[in-house]
């Protein structure tokens, strides 16, 4: 054998291995992206329901609110204490969701 071909053989004995390990690690990081691109859309996902929660928690105070500030002007409606008790801690706490919510927007904005 000559050296010319002897060279070429062994060439060619790296270059196969190179190249199916070439393809298996470009498969790989195929599947990888994917994964990474499905967790970010599930991410996106939660982040969107919990938004809707908030909202959905902060109609549901609201609608508490006018119903018994209506409740409370009629006449005949006899409120007792435990109106007036609710009503006060609905605003409470509707109060602590706006700072807490606030607070996380600016810590989201500083971090």
């Amino acid at each position: 054998m000559d050296t010319g071909a002897l060279i070429a053989s062994f060439v060619a004995a790296m270059g196969i291995p190179s190249a199916i390990m070439g393809l298996i690690v470009w498969r790989l990081e195929g599947r990888i992206s994917k994964r990474e691109r499905d967790h970010e859309e599930q991410d996106k996902s939660q982040k969107d329901l919990i938004v809707l929660l908030v909202q959905s928690t902060s109609a549901s105070i609201a609608l508490g609110e006018a119903t018994a500030k209506a409740v409370q002007r009629i006449p005949d409606a006899h409120c007792n204490g435990d109106m007036h008790a609710a009503l006060e801690y609905a605003t409470n706490i509707k109060h602590k969701q706006k700072e807490f919510l606030t607070k996380q927007g600016i810590d989201a904005l500083l971090d």
